[in-house]
């Protein structure tokens, strides 16, 4: 089997993810890490047997590096990104995509010119209720989907945010919930129902007084379908960990996942509390298939390692399609939608207004105009 020669960028906690998925992926050989800290650095790569560097170009020439994981917090994606598709370098691109629209269309623009592959990291489409209810959705068996919902109820208290000195702040992570903990679900909701015509949104800090950013958001979208969406999502709940997404279709039939449940997921610190699993499903004729579907979902779950399962899968996609000459089955194109998105409901707060899509860049106000 051809193998890939892979490296990790950012030596943080999430970096750990990808460096296990890599040395657990057939297609892929390891082969070093890269990071801003040289002790730290050397640290991780002592960890997985592989060659730690503080330069990029030295770690290519040395190396023969072909793709990478770009795991920094995300204002840094954008940069690293070009860099490494001039470099030749396929990418994989840990949520979100960017914390700019500016930085997505950089990079895909980079990608498409170095003729390079790329990816971005939702690897919530690889559960396997997530994945029934697209191929449902995809099989007609809900007609047409005219109503798609998203709930993230969780929590997150300030040992949380004081954990990175970036967490919580417009200039180190580019908002909050909405684009830290709700990209996985708000991915799901726009793989599901498509394109968005236009939303009205709202966001606040209810109860982190110490935060710049978001603690809680809402909108109502108007898909290009003619489809409506309703998104709420909240890091002030607690204790509580709550996210689906849930479509309902003009024949009346519903189906759901249940993506997060039980208690707050915090990469290199804590587990999955619960397995995904699909909590809603009247398809006409398999009305009685939830719990099977229930007892199934949890069995594969208890069966794996949850933590890392659903990373490896989806950086072997990407490997495969860098070998196969394909696209990946998750796009850069699709990590922007989801970074629109987000930018969407902070600018229809900021004006207080519903916003057309397609959102181009905007230098106007702050933050790609997320402040007014």
């Amino acid at each position: 089997m051809e193998k890939i020669r892979t490296a990790v960028i950012g030596c943080g906690k999430v970096g750990h993810f990808h460096a296990y998925a890599y040395q657990h992926c057939e297609n892929s050989q390891l082969v070093a890490c890269l990071g801003r800290n040289m002790e730290k650095t050397k640290a991780f790569a002592a960890q997985y047997g592989i060659r730690a560097y503080t330069d990029l170009e030295r770690m290519v020439r040395e190396t023969g590096v072909q793709a990478v994981s770009i795991c920094t917090p995300h204002p840094d994606h954008g940069n690293i990104a070009v860099r490494c598709c001039e470099l030749g370098l396929h990418i994989a691109v840990e949520k979100p995509l960017a914390a700019s629209l500016e930085d997505c269309d950089a990079m895909i623009a980079a990608a498409n010119e170095a003729g390079v592959t790329g990816t971005t990291i939702c690897q919530r489409r690889f559960y396997r209720p997530a994945m029934r209810v697209k191929k449902a959705i995809d099989d007609g068996k809900l007609d047409k989907p005219i109503l798609g919902t998203v709930n993230m109820l969780g929590w997150r208290d300030m040992a949380y945010y004081h954990s990175d000195p970036w967490r919580g702040t417009w200039k180190g992570e580019g908002g909050g919930v909405l684009i830290n903990q709700a990209p996985h679900q708000l991915d799901l909701l726009l793989w599901y129902m498509g394109d968005i015509a236009e939303l009205y949104g709202v966001w606040d800090t209810l109860n982190h007084p110490e935060l710049e950013v978001d603690d809680t958001a809402a909108a109502i979208i108007r898909f290009k379908s003619g489809a409506i969406g309703n998104i709420v999502v909240s890091n002030s709940q607690n204790p509580a960990l709550f996210g689906n997404v849930r479509v309902h279709g003009s024949n009346g039939a519903s189906v759901g996942v249940q993506t997060d449940g039980g208690a707050m997921f915090i990469a290199g610190v804590s587990g999955i509390a619960e397995p995904p699993v699909n909590d809603l499903w009247t398809v006409h004729g398999e009305e009685d298939m939830l719990e099977r579907y229930k007892a199934e979902d949890r069995a594969f779950f208890n069966s794996i390692d949850s933590i890392h399962y659903f990373h490896i899968r989806q950086l072997e996609d990407f490997l495969s399609a860098i070998i196969g000459k394909r696209k990946p089955l998750i796009t850069l194109e699709d990590g922007r939608k989801t970074v629109e998105l987000i930018t969407g409901i902070y600018r229809s707060c900021r004006d207080d207004m519903p916003v057309k899509f397609p959102l181009a860049p905007e230098n106007r106000g702050g933050f790609d105009g997320r402040l007014k």
